[in-house]
């Protein structure tokens, strides 16, 4: 039998006060319901935080391992992102600085502690939040509550899987992570998206759609050029710094 892990966080503010929740039912049978707090945080970190502060309870629990959450962020992160971002040394593809790198060297860090044991590798589960699945429920009740500085309701479990009072293992049949759309994280009052990125190299100008399209162009390239523009007004001006006449129209554009 596998160990299960739900964890969610949970942010009033963001940035404002947080907690996370995380119900771990372990291989003999034993549910143990976590929880913590932090004052000034983000809903990010608190899902993260949740997910690494469970996977160092189970440490030393062998064989293996499921985790569920409703985060894209936690999901596409552990799975896609981190290891471009670590071989960048924590930038982004357009050279910013990667958000809360402590904690995503942290949970690298306690998934490769399982590989070194020869674990199976992480399940790592998409559950849909606020959808009626009891585990999912009950850790975003547990991070709300921590959140808000309520009482837990029911308290924290800690004990025998028979007398929990959450249908832990209620599973939908399908937990595959889901595509991310490109706006899936953009909110009102989000920097807007650019309107293209331009490249220059060897005297011939592009336009990209997208940054990696771009940066397929330009990397390890000597003397190319690349600005990403807002604007069609923005893109004339690069053009006429870099000296090109008649460049290529941005997307969409005639």
């Amino acid at each position: 039998m596998d160990t299960l892990i739900f964890a969610d966080g949970a942010c009033s503010g963001n940035p404002g006060p947080g907690g996370w929740g995380a119900v771990i039912c372990f291989p003999d049978g034993t549910i143990e319901e976590m929880g913590g707090r932090n004052p000034s945080t983000t809903n990010n970190r608190m899902e993260l935080v949740a997910v690494l502060r469970a996977l160092e309870n189970v440490r030393e629990t062998r064989g293996g391992l499921e985790i569920l959450t409703d985060s894209l962020y936690v999901l596409h992160g552990i799975t896609q992102w981190v290891f471009a971002w670590r071989n960048r040394e924590w930038k982004t593809a357009e050279g910013a600085d990667v958000q809360n790198p402590d904690l995503w060297k942290a949970l690298l860090s306690e998934v490769a502690h399982r590989r070194q044991h020869e674990d199976p590798k992480i399940k790592w589960s998409y559950v849909k939040g606020h959808a009626g699945i009891p585990g999912n429920e009950r850790v975003d009740e547990i991070a709300v509550s921590f959140s808000k500085m309520n009482a837990v309701p029911n308290g924290l479990y800690h004990g025998p899987l028979l007398r929990y009072f959450v249908a832990i293992h209620d599973l939908p049949e399908a937990r595959g992570i889901p595509e991310l759309r490109p706006d899936r994280f953009r909110k009102p009052g989000d920097a807007p998206k650019p309107a293209g990125y331009l490249s220059l190299v060897n005297g011939v100008a592009e336009v990209h759609p997208d940054w990696k399209s771009c940066e397929a162009r330009v990397k390890g390239r000597p003397g190319a050029k690349f600005k990403k523009a807002m604007n069609a007004q923005e893109a004339s001006a690069i053009w006429r710094e870099w000296g090109v006449g008649n460049p290529p129209p941005l997307p969409g554009k005639d």
